[in-house]
C-alpha cells in the first residue's frame, strides 16, 4: 500500500484542531516533501524524520514521499507533528500496519537518534483528540502525566520511534534508550505566606477578603513600606480553590507554556510581571505562533501589577477589553489565536514618583505637575473597571509592637471567603455565573434583586452628580452584594451600600 493516514493536533491558542497526516509514495525521483501550510520548524521535520527512522532501523523507501497535512488552510507550527509524519511515512512504505495508525493520534518531537522528545501543549492536544472521538493517543514519555489527566482516552507513552513502530506491528527490535525528560516542573506547592504576617492593616485585609469573596478588582495605593506587596501576594491563599473545569483550564495553559503538569493544582495562580513588560508580554503574541501572555497565565487567578504607574500607558490600557470579556484574541497576518483570560486584577502604586506625597513626617520632592502626571498614569476607563480603590497608610509603631492585637490568619479569612462564595453560588445557581463580580448590572438594577429606593439612594445621588458612571454604579452594587454574603444576610442594606461606596475611591 503506497498511501497511509494518521492523526496529529494543531494548536491555536488553547484550542486543538485534529490534523490528518497523509503520506503517499510514488515511483519518481527520491524526494521527501511536506505540504499543507507548515511553518519553518515543521518544514525541518523532513531531516529529523529521515535521520530518526534510519537510526531506529526503519529506513524509508527511496521513492518520492509526499506528506500532506489536512486541512491545508489551518496554520501548523512546531515539532509536535514529527511522530505523526514518521509513522504515516513508514506505513506508506509497508513497515508498519496502516490500520493501526489510522485510529491513533500521535503527538511528539523526534530526535535524530530516534528518541521522542516532549512538546508543549500536550494536555489541550489530548483534549482535542477526546472531543473528536479518538480513544488512543501516543505521547512522549515526559508528557504522560498530563496526558492522563484527560478522562476516557487510552494514553500510551513512548520513549522512541522504534517502540511506537513495534506497537503498530513493525518487525524491528526496540532498543532501550535514555528517556528525555522536561527541565522544569509545576506543582501545587503549599504556600507559607500567611495574612497574620501583615501588621496593622485591618481595613486593607478586610478589603482583600471582600475582593477574594466576590472576585473584585482591587487597587492599593500608598507609600513604600505600607505592606501593599505583602497583601497582594497573600490574596491567592484566601481565594476559593479551583473547581475541576477551572483546574483543567489552568493546567492546559501551563502545558501550552511548556511547564510540566503532573497534577491538577487547586490554588489560583498568581502572575506578577515586571513594570517594564510590553503589551505583548501582558496580552500574548508572537510572529509565527501565539504565546500566552501574563493575563492568560493568570486565568482563574490573580494578575498583580506592582508599581502600576510605572507600566506603559499602552500596556495598561490593553487590559481593558479582557477585563470585560474574560478572553483575549491575538490577531496576526496568518492566524488568530483565542485565549481565556478571566483574571482578578490587583494593582499597587505609590502616591507620587518619590512615594512620600501626603505622608506625615516625610518630605515629598516631586513638583505638583509630576504628582498630577503620576496619578493619571492609570487612565479613567481603566480606573472605572476597578471595584475597590483603597489607600494603605504606613503602620504606626504602636501597632507594629503590640503582641496582644488579634491578627487575621489566612485560614480564618479563607473560611469566611468560602462561606460567602458558597452563598453567592447558591443565589446564582440557575444562571451562568457563580461570582458576584461576573453578574451583569441589569440583573442587580432590575427585577427581583433590585434594592429599595431608600437603600440605594446614596448610590443614585453619586450617579446623578457624575461621581459614578453606570459601570461604576454596577460595580458598587456587586461589592455590596459580596459584603452581604460575608455578613450572612439576604440582601445588601444601607450599611453595605455605604461601605461599598467608601471602598470605591471614598465616594459617599
Amino acid at each position: 500500500m503506497s498511501t497511509a493516514r494518521t492523526w496529529a493536533v494543531a494548536l491555536s491558542g488553547v484550542d486543538g484542531h485534529l490534523v490528518e497526516v497523509e503520506a503517499d509514495l510514488s515511483n519518481q525521483t527520491p524526494e521527501f516533501r511536506i505540504i499543507g501550510l507548515p511553518d519553518k520548524s515543521l518544514a525541518e521535520a523532513v531531516q529529523r524524520v529521515h535521520n530518526a527512522c534510519k537510526n531506529a532501523g526503519l529506513d524509508l523507501p527511496r521513492r518520492r514521499l509526499t506528506v500532506n497535512l489536512s486541512p491545508a488552510s489551518l496554520p501548523k507550527h512546531g515539532a509536535g507533528f514529527d511522530l505523526g509524519i514518521a509513522v504515516a511515512a513508514l506505513a506508506a512504505g509497508g513497515s508498519i500496519e496502516p490500520r493501526s495508525i489510522a485510529a491513533t493520534v500521535h503527538v511528539g518531537e523526534l530526535g535524530l537518534d530516534g528518541r521522542i522528545r516532549p512538546v508543549p501543549g500536550v494536555l489541550p492536544a489530548v483534549f482535542a483528540a477526546a472531543r473528536a472521538g479518538f480513544e488512543r493517543v501516543i505521547v512522549p514519555h515526559a508528557n504522560e502525566a498530563e496526558a492522563r489527566l484527560v478522562p476516557g482516552v487510552h494514553v500510551r507513552a513512548a520513549t522512541s520511534l522504534a517502540e511506537v513502530a513495534v506497537w503498530h506491528g513493525a518487525d524491528v527490535e526496540a532498543p532501550e534508550v535514555e528517556t528525555v525528560d522536561m527541565a522544569s516542573a509545576s506543582v501545587d506547592a503549599p504556600s507559607d505566606l500567611d495574612l497574620s504576617d501583615v501588621v496593622g492593616q485591618e481595613d486593607a485585609i478586610e478589603a482583600l477578603i471582600v475582593a477574594a469573596a466576590g472576585g473584585h478588582h482591587l487597587l492599593l495605593s500608598g507609600p513604600p513600606g505600607a505592606g501593599k506587596t505583602m497583601l497582594a501576594r497573600r490574596l491567592p491563599g484566601i481565594m476559593p480553590p479551583l473547581g475541576d473545569q477551572e483546574a483543567l483550564e489552568v493546567a492546559s495553559i501551563l502545558s501550552l507554556n511548556g511547564d510540566r503538569v503532573v497534577t491538577l493544582g487547586r490554588t489560583p495562580p498568581l502572575e506578577a510581571p515586571h513594570h517594564s513588560a510590553s503589551v505583548a508580554a501582558l496580552v500574548g503574541g508572537g510572529s509565527r505562533a501565539a504565546r500566552p501572555g501574563a493575563i492568560v497565565r493568570a486565568h482563574c487567578g490573580v494578575l498583580f501589577l506592582d508599581e502600576a504607574a510605572e507600566f506603559s500607558r499602552a500596556a495598561l490600557d490593553a487590559l481593558r477589553q479582557p477585563l470585560e470579556s474574560g478572553v483575549i484574541e491575538v490577531h496576526r497576518a496568518g492566524f488568530t489565536a483565542r485565549f481565556p483570560a478571566r483574571f482578578q486584577l490587583l494593582l499597587a502604586m505609590n502616591p507620587c514618583p518619590c512615594g512620600n506625597h501626603g505622608v506625615r513626617g516625610a518630605e515629598c520632592v516631586c513638583p505638583p505637575m509630576a504628582i498630577r502626571r503620576y496619578s493619571t498614569r492609570l487612565s479613567g476607563p481603566l480606573r472605572d473597571r476597578i471595584d475597590i480603590d483603597l489607600h494603605v497608610a504606613r503602620v504606626a509603631a504602636s501597632c507594629a509592637t503590640d503582641e496582644r492585637r488579634a491578627r487575621t490568619t489566612t485560614a480564618r479569612a479563607r473560611a469566611r471567603v468560602l462561606a460567602a462564595s458558597e452563598r453567592a453560588a447558591e443565589r446564582w445557581k440557575s444562571t451562568p455565573w457563580r461570582r458576584n463580580a461576573d453578574v451583569p448590572g441589569t440583573w442587580l438594577r432590575q427585577g427581583a434583586l433590585r434594592l429599595s429606593v431608600a437603600t440605594r439612594s446614596p448610590l443614585d445621588r453619586a450617579l446623578e452628580r457624575g461621581s459614578l458612571t453606570l459601570r461604576g454604579y454596577d460595580r458598587v452594587l456587586r461589592v455590596a452584594w459580596t459584603m452581604a454574603d460575608l455578613a450572612d444576610i439576604d440582601r445588601p442594606g444601607a450599611e453595605e451600600i455605604g461601605r461599598a461606596l467608601l471602598l470605591r475611591r471614598g465616594l459617599s
